[in-house]
């Protein structure tokens, strides 16, 4: 079931990525990093985990997955991120907070609300944080390879 769902969630991305007009290879690499990033979310929630960490796994493995690709094709990262993004997006939680607010169930529509709010919070800071860290990467490696070039 797993591997299924991860399918379907590449299937879905593909289309995605064709609306997104992004061709070629980067089209196929980007699809397999929204099956990637819904097997990261599955399979930590299978194995027990809470809802949010689970999100923020697979937001640390798919922003992984998109720096490294971006820096192989020269292409910018949010190509890749918003793709592997996509099956993940809280879009019901959303949905169900808006007809629980509409139906006058304020307390649940709260409970809902603070719920979905939480999993973008944490899509939003897996992906940040991948981005920070490579860019200080970049930063030490950049300077590190500065000096030595004045050193000579």
């Amino acid at each position: 079931m797993l591997l299924r769902m991860s399918f379907v969630s590449f299937i879905i991305t593909f289309g995605f990525g064709i609306l997104f007009n992004i061709k070629g290879k980067k089209l196929l690499f980007a699809a397999l990093g929204g099956g990637l990033s819904w097997y990261c979310y599955s399979l930590p929630l299978s194995l027990g985990l809470s809802e949010v960490s689970s999100l923020f796994i697979s937001a640390l493995v798919f922003s992984t997955y998109s720096e490294v690709l971006a820096r192989i094709f020269k292409t910018p990262v949010t190509s890749f991120v918003i793709c592997a993004l996509f099956p993940l997006v809280p879009g019901s939680g959303m949905y169900y907070t808006m007809l629980a607010t509409i139906n006058g169930d304020l307390q649940n529509a709260v409970h809902l609300g603070i719920n979905t709010l939480a999993n973008a919070g944490t899509l939003a800071l897996g992906v940040i944080f991948i981005s920070t860290i490579t860019s200080l990467i970049f930063r030490v490696k950049r300077n590190h390879s500065s000096k030595r070039f004045n050193q000579q």
